[in-house]
Order: C-alpha cells, then sequence, then structure tokens
C-alpha cells in the first residue's frame, strides 16, 4: 500500500503496559434475559445526554444515571411504548427493530427513532422527541410521529414495495436527517439504491404538526428492476458538540463506494459525499447532490468477490470446530458521522471495517477519516487502527472531545481471544500514536449466528465534551445451539488532555 502522509497516518500501538494508565468504568446494560422474545441481530446502540445514558437493543430501551448507573425504569422499556402511549397504531406491535437512540445536543432532547411495518408493502418510520432532558423527570412526555415512507420508497416489478433497511439518523441545525437502503424482497433482499429524508425538527421539538418530509432517491427514479447499487447505506452528519453548525450549512451523508463485483476487483479509492439542503418555505428548492472523495485504497471488511454482501470472516476461538464466523459488516461505512464545530474549523469524523491481512489472512481493522472544511468538507486525513496480525477489529463507531481527541470503540475477536470490547484513542491535531484500551474482556462466543449486532454507538458527554460513553455487545456464556444469551456493556472514559 502506497501511502501519502499528508493524509494518512498509520497508527501503531503504545506497549500494552502503557495502556494500563487509563482509567476506563463500564457497567451491564441491556441483558437478553431482561428482554422477551430476543433475536441474534440486537443493534446497541445509546447516547449520553445530561442526566442519563440511554441504550437501544431490538427492541427494547432502557436509560442509566450517569453517576450511580441506576436504570431509570424498573425493566428495559418496550421499543413501541411512545407510540402506543399515543395511540399511534401504525407505530406499534409494528416489527419495529433498527432502532436509533440520539441526544440532540443543541435542544437538550432525547430522540428514539426506529422503522415499523404494520402490514404487507406498508412502512413507516416512527420518532419520538422528549419533552425534557432528564428522563426520570415526572413531567416527561414524548412528542411522537409517525412517517409514512411508502410514498418515497418505490416497488419492484411485482409491484412490492423496496424494504427500507439498515435507517440512519442525524441531528442538524435545520432538520432531523435519516437514510435507507433499498432492498428488493423478491430477489433475496438485493440492495438496489437508497432514500435519504429531512424530517421537520422544529416542530417535532414543539410537539407541534410536522411539515411532510422531503425526501430524494439515489436512483432517481427508483427502477422497477434494480440492480446491485455499491453506494449504499448513508451515513448522516450529527452534532456531536454543543456548538451549532453555521447557519445556512448544509447537512452531509457519507457512504462507501463499494469494489465494482466484477469477480476480481477487490479494493475501492472512493467513498461517497452527499450534500443535502432542504428548504422548507419552498420544497422545490431542496437539493441532494452526490460527489466523491479520493481516499487510501482500502478492501472491504471480509470481502468476497463472488458474495459482495457476504461478509462474514472474523474468527472466534469456536470457529475452527463450529466453522461460524462472524459477520463484521464490511461493505458500508459505520455510524456516526461525528460532526464537531471548533469555531476555527469544521470536523467530521467516521470509520469503517476494511481488510488488514494479507495473503489468507482475513484480519480486519478500523480505518478512520476525518473531513474538514466549511464549505464542502474534503478529506483532512485518515489512517488504519492496527495492531499484530491475529485480532480482528471490527463495527466500530466514532467521536472526538472537545479538543479534537479522537476514540473509536470497536469489538475484537480472533482464533484465541473471544469477542471483547475495546477502544482506541488519539489526538487528531497532534497526529498522536493511539492507545488501546479494553472495555470488556472476552468471556466466551456465539456460535449458533453469524449476525453481530450490526452497528454500535460512541458519543461524547455534552455537560463536560471530555467523556467518551461506548456500548457494545459480548457473551457471558458461549451461545449454542437454540439459546440466546448476548450481554452488553457501556463503558466511558475521559483523557487526561481534556479538561
Amino acid at each position: 500500500m502506497n501511502l501519502k502522509p499528508t493524509i494518512l497516518s498509520v497508527l501503531i500501538f503504545l506497549a500494552p503496559c502503557l495502556v494500563l494508565g487509563q482509567a476506563v468504568t463500564s457497567f451491564e446494560g441491556i441483558d437478553a434475559s431482561q428482554v422477551a422474545q430476543p433475536g441474534f441481530d440486537i443493534d446497541p446502540n445509546g447516547a449520553v445526554g445530561t442526566k442519563q445514558y440511554m441504550e437501544w437493543v431490538n427492541t427494547y430501551y432502557q436509560a442509566y444515571d450517569k453517576t450511580t448507573f441506576a436504570p431509570v425504569w424498573s425493566s428495559p422499556q418496550n421499543g413501541d411504548t411512545p407510540w402506543e402511549n399515543s395511540g399511534m397504531s401504525d407505530c406499534f406491535g409494528a416489527g419495529g427493530g433498527d432502532g436509533i437512540i440520539t441526544f440532540d445536543r443543541l435542544a437538550s432532547r432525547w430522540i428514539i427513532a426506529r422503522r415499523a411495518f404494520p402490514s404487507n408493502n406498508n412502512y413507516f418510520y416512527c420518532v419520538a422527541v422528549s419533552s425534557t432532558d432528564d428522563l426520570t423527570s415526572a413531567s416527561l412526555t414524548w412528542h411522537t410521529y409517525e412517517f409514512s415512507l411508502d410514498p418515497v420508497l418505490g416497488t419492484n416489478s411485482r409491484g412490492d414495495v423496496y424494504w427500507p433497511d439498515w435507517p440512519r439518523f442525524g441531528s442538524w441545525r435545520d432538520a432531523y436527517y435519516v437514510s435507507f437502503d433499498l432492498q428488493d424482497v423478491d430477489n433475496q433482499f438485493m440492495n438496489i439504491g437508497v432514500v435519504a429524508c429531512a424530517l421537520d425538527r422544529s416542530n417535532m421539538l414543539n410537539g407541534a404538526t410536522a411539515r411532510p418530509m422531503q425526501c430524494f432517491s439515489n436512483p432517481n427514479p427508483i427502477p422497477l428492476t434494480g440492480t446491485l447499487y455499491l453506494a449504499h447505506s448513508l451515513i448522516p452528519a450529527d452534532v456531536d458538540s454543543t456548538t451549532a453548525p453555521p447557519s445556512g450549512r448544509h447537512e452531509y451523508f457519507l457512504s462507501i463506494q463499494n469494489p465494482p463485483a466484477d469477480g476480481k476487483t477487490l479494493t475501492s479509492t472512493k467513498l461517497n459525499l452527499w450534500n443535502f439542503h432542504v428548504n422548507w418555505s419552498t420544497p422545490s428548492l431542496s437539493t441532494f447532490v452526490k460527489s466523491q472523495l479520493t481516499v487510501t485504497s482500502y478492501e472491504p471488511g471480509c470481502y468476497d468477490l463472488l458474495q459482495t454482501s457476504n461478509t462474514f470472516c472474523v474468527n472466534e476461538p469456536s470457529s475452527k470446530t463450529t466453522g461460524n464466523y462472524v459477520d463484521s459488516v464490511g461493505d458500508r461505512l459505520m455510524p456516526r458521522l461525528a460532526y464537531h464545530n471548533f469555531g476555527t474549523y469544521e470536523s467530521f469524523l467516521i470509520s469503517q471495517t476494511v481488510q488488514v491481512g494479507t495473503g489468507t489472512n482475513q484480519q480486519t481493522g478500523i480505518r478512520w477519516y476525518e473531513l474538514r472544511g466549511s464549505a464542502s468538507p474534503t478529506l483532512f486525513q485518515s489512517g488504519t487502527v492496527n495492531n499484530g496480525t491475529t485480532l480482528y477489529r471490527f463495527m466500530p463507531s466514532i467521536a472526538q472531545d472537545k479538543v479534537a481527541n479522537a476514540a473509536v470503540g470497536y469489538s475484537a475477536s480472533s482464533s484465541s481471544v473471544h469477542p471483547g470490547i475495546r477502544a482506541a484513542y488519539w489526538s487528531l491535531p497532534n497526529k498522536t500514536v493511539p492507545t488501546e484500551i479494553t472495555i470488556k474482556s472476552g468471556i466466551a462466543d456465539q456460535e449458533n449466528s453469524a449476525h453481530w449486532g450490526d452497528y454500535t454507538s460512541m458519543t461524547v458527554d455534552p455537560i463536560d465534551g471530555c467523556t467518551f460513553w461506548y456500548v457494545n455487545q459480548y457473551f457471558p456464556t458461549s451461545e449454542i445451539g437454540s439459546s440466546i444469551n448476548w450481554d452488553t456493556r457501556i463503558g466511558h472514559f475521559k483523557l487526561s488532555t481534556c479538561h
């Protein structure tokens, strides 16, 4: 690989004896034993707010006091609860997975967002906005919204609506933004395109009637017979500080540009940058424009030339006997696209899982990118988090604190290390060598399924602007047969250079 020092820093980890200096506190999040009918694909994610940390797993949520870690509710809440309480029948009892927890830092409000499909060919996006930042307040209510997706998803040649997969949510100054992958239910759920929408944040914060969402698709128009789409899984920028984007600042999305699926090309040198300008007064003036960024060559994690949607290659100690390998979800960028306005510059951070092994070694590592710019952002620097030749690092999520220390959390596993939860941190301005820390050591394997989460989340405390909070999954005992026994762990740490 030919590395350009001006944009890429190759990261070499400090010796393990130096890692111990960073204190990490962690506590148990939602576990499978606490929810009814837990599944394999749990999508653990969450956000830190002013007073609590709130977590989602499919399809429940819970919140925890930031100091005592005591749960807010006696047991995890069914993900349908806000909409059921408000009588929105299309958004409860309706298969509401792919949930996302966001804390709107500019308004100090909580957001729960998820998909629902109350009947065949009938899809909704459901959003609940809290009335307060304190989830223990007696005055807490949820402003609930249900947006019909059918008019914007398109249909295939059989008349079936495309499946709105992997919705991603971002909080911005002028709107809430969400993206969906379009999958053909009659063609093995193949990705055929994307849809991006702006939701009326201003009215939703006040519990008022939301104006119609504004949506764009790519391709446009959405085809009746779609072909394999290689730029899927858009990640909208999400404000990660209490300083708003400048007035009139457009929202941006990033997505991968997968290799061309030609049976011979393993690598890509492109990312897709999507510029979404919403005009609520004159919707016809809203725009959604795609461009591309050139980056150092990468091979998506666990990329398979013959089955490009198959990203299963992560080793566990049990893999050599079970033949089960974990999904790295390497065919896309991973949330979040964390935006930070430092005043003198604006920074966007994102990460993905890439191949770092050579030859027959399929080891994966974490690639990260920082974009900067007051106009259309451009690549400022990037690097790859990796060490050694055996440990697989995958399922990342990245953020930065108020002095531009970056931290990326991820899962880590190998043929001799049970899947656990780790993170690495470094200074973006000083390009320091990253330090890897352990949030939860692996204990056991997932032996009966390749599915592993789908995504995680790293966020920064809005009160001190320094403390990183990260949630991911692990296994207390090996999951075998028909058992489902995952646990989640929430960890937080603060770097000495941030105060």
